[in-house]
């Protein structure tokens, strides 16, 4: 079983819009919304509740959206 410090709801917010908060980009990055640099990642599992399906990825499968692009 993983254990984190944090709930998987707060490690995703730091990732995403308190970094962009930080870097004074809220609305550029950090979000998925028209005018973004948006970057997705598409995992299966639910983050939320497996934080580890993030980091696993020989155990479960990802995309990487990049600018419209699937690498």
């Amino acid at each position: 079983m993983i254990c984190s410090v944090r709930p998987p709801a707060d490690i995703l917010r730091a990732a995403t819009t308190t970094a962009a908060r930080l870097l004074r980009m809220e609305g550029e990055i950090g979000t998925l919304a028209v005018g973004a640099h948006a970057d997705l990642l598409v995992v299966d599992g639910e983050p939320l509740d497996y934080i580890h399906v993030l980091t696993r990825t020989e155990q479960h499968p990802c995309h990487v959206i990049k600018a419209g692009t699937v690498i």
